[in-house]
């Protein structure tokens, strides 16, 4: 038998021990380090020169991308004709390589130990589309031209037969237009070459060359400076021969320079050839753009006969 005392006394003494328990475990686990937990310990110092050093790593990066962009506009540009234009991008390219030894020698002796490979991947990613960025932005205007004029939309090939115009048929963008004949070789009329020039600067002073080549015949034409005075808010009402409307030259207005050229009257069967040169003073190169495009006379079909 085990009196009251007894059991109350051992009750006491077996909460003690739990409660020392406790305590000790808790002790134990306020005393744990951030090692022993896996966390590394902090060090705002470091923290803070690590900071300085990506920060200072990411300007020092762009300021080597600018530096080579402008030597290759300014410098290497000039100096290079348009079939070498390779080394334009290659050789600013391969010259990420330079970007560790820059750090080594540029940066303060306490930013080196911040520097890994991770730095070098996101360096190399950063000059790379800041050099791409900047060439874009050198190369096109204000700053640079490097583009020749181009056909604003489409040409066409009007023919006046004395009462009107009409359009071959075919599409321009396509780069040959059509005219079925009904009766006998010639086509009747008088045949012009239409088209409008567009840039995105003045294109006022590119130079155009037309000649017309058939069979083993080149011909050089010259532009018509009155047609487009005389017809131009015509153009846009006259038909194709198949009666489908008139194709849309000069799309953007008072923008595009317009061109007419007249080739001659009572063309004969065949494939007439067009080519088209236009050349202007870019910056820094002569900027060339060259068409060919065919306009084919057929002949009467036998089998409407």
């Amino acid at each position: 038998m085990v009196d009251l005392q007894t059991a109350m006394a051992a009750a006491q003494a077996s909460d003690r021990r739990s409660r020392d328990g406790r305590g000790a475990s808790d002790e134990k686990k306020k005393r744990r380090s951030g090692s022993d937990l896996g966390i590394e310990p902090f060090d705002p110092v470091k923290y803070v020169n690590k900071e300085k050093a990506d920060t200072s790593s990411m300007w020092l990066v762009i300021l080597f991308a600018f530096t080579v962009t402008a030597l290759m506009r300014y410098v290497l540009m000039p100096s290079t004709t348009m079939d070498k234009t390779d080394i334009l991008y290659m050789l600013p390219l391969v010259m990420i390589i330079l970007i560790p030894q820059i750090h080594r020698t540029v940066m303060p002796e306490r930013f080196h130990e911040h520097y890994t490979k991770g730095t070098w991947f996101r360096a190399a990613f950063l000059y790379t589309f800041t050099f791409l960025s900047l060439s874009f932005l050198l190369v096109n205007p204000p700053f640079g031209d490097i583009v020749a004029p181009q056909v604003s939309n489409d040409w066409g090939i009007a023919v006046d037969n004395g009462d009107n115009f009409t359009f071959a048929d075919g599409s321009g963008k396509d780069n040959l237009l059509s005219w079925q004949l009904t009766d006998g070789e010639y086509l009747d009329g008088s045949v012009w070459l239409l088209f409008g020039l567009a840039d995105n600067v003045g294109n006022e002073d590119a130079n155009v060359t037309v000649s017309h080549r058939f069979q083993t015949t080149d011909t050089s034409v010259e532009a018509n400076t009155t047609f487009w005075t005389e017809y131009g808010d015509e153009v846009g009402t006259w038909k194709r021969v198949n009666n489908r409307s008139a194709p849309i030259l000069l799309p953007h207005g008072e923008q595009d320079q317009p061109f007419a050229l007249n080739i001659g009257e009572s063309l004969a069967v065949g494939d007439h050839i067009f080519t088209v040169e236009i050349t202007e003073q870019g910056d820094p190169w002569v900027n060339t753009r060259v068409y060919e495009w065919t306009f084919s006379i057929l002949a009467p079909d036998s089998s409407a006969e």
